[in-house]
């Protein structure tokens, strides 16, 4: 789901120039924090680890920005082996989130991980459109080889 055609997505329907924003990332080798530092940077914000977040601090924002590894390979839950796999299941079921514009940045290993590329990132879409998230930012898997993704 996290994937998909761009032609659909790519126009704009509201900006609000105050919005709160966030980005909230975790990571195992250090390769999700790079990318998070990469996408803070660009956008003139802080990217904090889920693990330090306080759920105040999610609620408090209108749109979300968040990224994950994939490490447990071909996993129906906790796919990333960080932080994410508890504030998944112990924090996001117990917070409202209905309505905030969530957009879903994955890092993982297309080669050597081909049949898991990037099922963190699905579980991440999965999760935060069910609680009610507006998802944004949809991408193409062209150009990706890989034989299949929960980010599909």
């Amino acid at each position: 789901l996290a994937f998909a055609p761009s032609a659909n997505h790519n126009v704009r329907s509201a900006t609000a120039l105050n919005a709160k924003v966030g980005i909230y990332y975790s990571t195992q080798t250090g390769n999700t924090e790079t990318v998070a530092g990469y996408i803070s940077e660009a956008a003139g914000l802080e990217a904090v680890d889920i693990g330090d977040a306080t759920d105040n601090e999610v609620l408090g924002l209108d749109s979300i920005i968040v990224g994950a590894p994939t490490w447990h390979t071909d996993c129906e839950s906790e796919r990333s082996g960080t932080s994410w796999d508890s504030w998944l299941y112990d924090n996001l079921p117990n917070i409202d989130v209905s309505g905030k514009n969530v957009a879903v940045f994955g890092v993982g290993d297309q080669a050597s991980y081909d049949e898991y590329y990037c099922d963190a990132a699905g579980e991440l879409y999965d999760l935060f459109e069910g609680a009610g998230c507006k998802m944004m930012g949809f991408t193409s898997t062209d150009g990706y080889d890989h034989s299949s993704s929960k980010a599909e």
